[in-house]
């Protein structure tokens, strides 16, 4: 491991569904004692992969399934893939929060870990004593943390509260002290989950700022999970494609973001009664996504019309909504019914959504697409559809704005001589 940093072999991680347990003593003797000689766990060898758009029959669970690797000293490596594809998990293992079932993952160095807001954080102490703390937990002396305190509270911008029990901190306070803690103490690799987006679109540059100077300057390694290709492509020179707890791709990061978005549009061509990849609890089913008119053009209206299915008649509506993305991960547009009044009483399974001046330029987006009830999130689709605005003379002149410039159309006009 001259070079290498991390070094993963044969990597597996099973989740017992249900109680946890072989359900006899006899069994729980035999897993012990091969553990004891180093084998694998006898009634961990049948499993289902970790595949949320088929219905499993086993009651073990393969978050991870035989991933190999080598990340090299200094790089920056983005991990990415949809929900539930063992992100969370491969940083978890990595970051010594939780075992393999078989592999291993070899690590060179110490590893500041952020794997969600408050992680090694007491609720009870101080900032200035979690600092201290943390620092603790990464093996830096105490002279060493203190030399870096200064620095720590200037980038994490809650110098105010720094002697305030973190349990009064904002989610966004915690996060900026947590990643400002994680990113200046002194450990050879830094893995960041996600929590990001937990912070203002100011503190996110910064943090990715940092990120960047912490790989490319102090040539430490960095590890980063995101659904933000734009954030993902911009630190990263390298990628790790995750699919249903397996590598489907490693390599230049350019690559496995366009795998990756590949496949997100290919699976926005599934017809949504068959979707099996959502979330929600499913008593109201989103089944059909349609525009009106179905040419979409800069500056004109557009009707979103989603049409869904209510299992059950106890369950009252309470919001719905859409969201419009870049291909890359770049929210532009959230629409909600709560924003303009909520929703009174709704007696017919299709409601629409008019937006009365598009303002994307041309090219494909994703929309995304969630319906809930006064029991909680019902349905929640990602690429539920893609949206394709053509090319027009919106602004009456024969120019247009060129998609290297920006996303959206602003109505505008000019004062001369003023």
């Amino acid at each position: 491991m001259s070079n290498i940093a991390i070094k993963v072999e044969g990597l597996s991680k099973a989740y017992q569904l249900g109680e946890i347990g072989t359900g006899t003593i006899s069994r729980d003797l035999e897993r012990w004692w091969a553990r004891f000689r180093g084998k694998d766990d006898p009634f961990l060898r049948i499993g289902e992969t970790n595949d949320r758009s088929v219905k499993g029959t086993s009651d073990i669970v393969w978050s991870l399934k035989d991933l190999n690797f080598e990340i090299e000293q200094g790089d920056a490596v983005g991990i990415i893939g949809r929900n539930g594809a063992g992100k969370s998990t491969l940083l978890k293992i990595l970051s010594r929060v939780t075992s393999p079932t078989t592999g291993s993952a070899k690590v060179k160095g110490r590893i500041a870990s952020l794997l969600e807001v408050g992680t090694g954080f007491h609720p009870e102490l101080t900032g200035r004593e979690n600092m201290f703390l943390n620092g603790a937990i990464l093996g830096m002396r105490k002279a060493e943390i203190k030399r870096k305190f200064e620095e720590i509270v200037d980038f994490s911008g809650v110098e105010r509260y720094i002697d305030t029990p973190v349990k009064r901190y904002s989610s966004g306070m915690y996060v900026r002290l947590a990643f400002a803690v994680a990113a200046h103490l002194e450990s050879e690799i830094l893995v960041v989950d996600e929590v990001l987006a937990v912070g203002d679109a100011e503190f996110q540059k910064k943090c990715l700022g940092k990120m960047g100077d912490v790989s490319k300057g102090e040539g430490r390694t960095v590890l980063f999970v995101s659904h933000n290709m734009g954030s993902i492509g911009g630190l990263c020179n390298k990628g790790i494609l995750l699919s249903n707890g397996a590598i489907h791709q490693t390599g230049n990061i350019s690559d496995a973001i366009d795998s990756y978005v590949a496949d997100q549009a290919q699976e926005g061509e599934i017809p949504l009664a068959a979707r099996k990849t959502r979330e929600g609890l499913g008593g109201i089913r989103i089944e059909k996504i349609d525009f009106s008119p179905t040419v979409i053009t800069t500056f004109k209206p557009l009707s979103i019309i989603i049409s869904f299915k209510n299992k059950g008649r106890d369950i009252k509506i309470r919001e719905a909504g859409i969201s419009i993305w870049t291909r890359d991960g770049f929210r532009l547009i959230s629409i909600s019914t709560d924003f303009t009044g909520g929703m009174n009483s709704v007696q017919s399974s299709k409601i629409a959504c008019v937006i009365t001046r598009l303002p994307l330029i041309e090219g494909n987006y994703k929309l995304n697409a969630f319906i809930s009830s006064d029991n909680g999130l019902e349905d929640y689709i990602t690429s539920a559809k893609t949206l394709t605005v053509t090319h027009s003379d919106y602004f009456g002149s024969g120019k247009t704005v060129d998609p290297q410039w920006g996303t959206l159309a602003v109505e505008h006009s000019w004062e001369f001589n003023i």
